[in-house]
Order: C-alpha cells, then sequence, then structure tokens
C-alpha cells in the first residue's frame, strides 16, 4: 500500500511537472506579444520552464527504476540489474516513450539556454515539453488497448494532457505576473489585465477539448454504462475529479467577468495593487483545486474501472 502512495505522489508530480512547463511555454505563444517575449517577465517563464524540465528529467529516471522493480518482482532496488532496465526501455512502448520524452525534455533545456529568437525560442520550447507530456499517455489507460481502438485511446489522451496542461500553465503563468515584484509597475500590470481578459476564447477551446476527450476516455475506459461512477472506486473519485474541475470554472468565470475587468478598470484609476492582490487570491485558490484535479488523475491512473 505504501508503495501504491508513492507511485501515486510520483505520478502527480510528473503531471504537474510536465504541465507546468508545456502550459507556461504555450501561454507565451499565445498570450504574449512579439517585443513582450523579450521583457523580464518572459525571462521568468524561460527559466521556469528549463528548470521545469530538469526536474522532469530526474523524476521520469526515479519512474523507471520504480517501475523496474515492479516489474521484475525485486525486493529492493540494489537488486535491479542493467538488463532490467535494457528489457524495459527497448522492449516496450512505454520505454520508448520515456527515451522520447528525456530527448524532448533535453532539446527543451537547450532551448532555455541557447539564444534564440524569443518567439522562435517560445515555439520550440512548447513543442518539446508537448512532446515530453504527451508520453505520459502510455504510462495510463491509454495504451490499454490494441489496434485502432488503442490509437483512438492514445490521441484522446495526449489531446486530454494537452489541454490540461494549457489551464495548469496558463493559471502558473498568471500567478507569476501576479506575484512578480514589478506588479505595482503599469506595464507588468498591463500584461496580466490584458492577457487575464484575453484568456476566455483559450479557454473555451480547452474546456471543449477535456470534455470532448474526458467522455471519449470514459467510454473506452469503463464503456457506456453509468454504474461504474457509483459502484466502484474508479467511478466515485472520477466524480469527485469533475466537482472540482466544476469549482474550477466558477472561479475561472469569476476571473473572467469580474476580477479580470476590475483589474483593467484600476489601470486607470490607479488603485491597481488592490485589483492584483484580489485577482491573486483567486488564482491561488483556482491552482489548489487544479493540483487536486491531478492528484485525482494520478490516483485513477492505477485503478480499475470493474472495481478489481
Amino acid at each position: 500500500m505504501a508503495e501504491d502512495w508513492f507511485t501515486i505522489v510520483l505520478r502527480l508530480a510528473l503531471y504537474l511537472d510536465m504541465a507546468a512547463a508545456f502550459g507556461v511555454a504555450v501561454f507565451g505563444v499565445y498570450a504574449l506579444g512579439h517585443d513582450e517575449r523579450s521583457l523580464a517577465i518572459a525571462r521568468r517563464y524561460r527559466v521556469c520552464i528549463g528548470v521545469f524540465a530538469a526536474i522532469g528529467i530526474g523524476l521520469s529516471v526515479i519512474g523507471m527504476t520504480v517501475l523496474a522493480k515492479a516489474m521484475s518482482g525485486a525486493q529492493t532496488y540494489a537488486e535491479l540489474s542493467t538488463h532490467i532496465f535494457e528489457m524495459l526501455i527497448t522492449g516496450t512502448h512505454m520505454g520508448l516513450a520515456w527515451c522520447i520524452r528525456i530527448l524532448a525534455l533535453a532539446l527543451c533545456i537547450l532551448i532555455a539556454l541557447v539564444k534564440f529568437n524569443p518567439t522562435f525560442r517560445f515555439v520550440a520550447m512548447s513543442a518539446s515539453s508537448g512532446v515530453a507530456l504527451a508520453t505520459l499517455a502510455w504510462a495510463g489507460h491509454g495504451a490499454m488497448d490494441d489496434g485502432m481502438r488503442g490509437y483512438v485511446h492514445l490521441a484522446s489522451d495526449i489531446f486530454h494532457l494537452w489541454a490540461a496542461g494549457a489551464w495548469v500553465g496558463a493559471l502558473l503563468a498568471f500567478l507569476i505576473l501576479a506575484t512578480s515584484r514589478a506588479n505595482a509597475t503599469q506595464d507588468t500590470v498591463a500584461i496580466l489585465s490584458r492577457t487575464s481578459n484575453g484568456f476566455a476564447h483559450i479557454g473555451t477551446l480547452i474546456v471543449f477539448v477535456l470534455a470532448a476527450s474526458g467522455v471519449v476516455n470514459y467510454v473506452l475506459i469503463a464503456g457506456p454504462s453509468l454504474d461504474p461512477l457509483v459502484s466502484t472506486l474508479y467511478g466515485q473519485l472520477l466524480l469527485g475529479k469533475l466537482v472540482l474541475v466544476l469549482g474550477m470554472l466558477a472561479l475561472a468565470a469569476a476571473n473572467r467577468f469580474r476580477l479580470s475587468p476590475s483589474l483593467e478598470a484600476s489601470l486607470g484609476s490607479g488603485n491597481r495593487a488592490q485589483a492584483v492582490a484580489k485577482l491573486r487570491q483567486s488564482l491561488f485558490m483556482e491552482t489548489t483545486l487544479a493540483v487536486l484535479v491531478l492528484a485525482s488523475v494520478a490516483w485513477l491512473g492505477i485503478l480499475s474501472p470493474k472495481g478489481i
């Protein structure tokens, strides 16, 4: 049981880390203007993405070690041999996905460090971190099917991961803006106001992709029946996740229709600190719910929808 909890925590850490790296990189593409990608806030985003990528490599190595111990039946990690890792990495789809993730994260770190055109840098980091995030689909129920059904399941899982990553990364990007030491300056608050007000379109797309891929995933995992939702731990946890997502949607709506317009109005009145503080508090609450959602996803990934 202790090992199960360690696996859940490790999965959660990977989800959070990969989602944050991808989401912040994508935020730099669709939310920031070309000139803004050369500002100090963009450099903070770049550093965060590079750090997340480095952490992701470390977490992935730990994850592969835990998987090798579980698959080999070894009692201790000291019993693991190079041969076991070779079989997992070269002989399984999960191992191939793991190799692609490591390479993609290493490339992301390189892009973050080397001088590039600011716009190209964020596009390239989005692509590399997006590939890394997509490989997590092979560590969950998305890899349970074969043939065309398997391709559909993996594709649905990948789009679900990308949409979730875009949402989580946007929250982190907003928080970085709202907690920046420069948040008292007109330029920084103006960027926060514009991006939070303009997030509605991308946010709507994110919610649509999450809903559509979530329905597809449920049908492929549990079937068209709704019975597992109430009769199994998997279903009950899934319902809990949906409640948390609804809470995130409620906070996002409050940000969109009340707090972001209030922040925009404060640019003219000069009373920016209070408006930023209220938006920051709401973002912290939404981010907390996002962490709980990802924790439920990490738990769901090791459960059977049949209650076995």
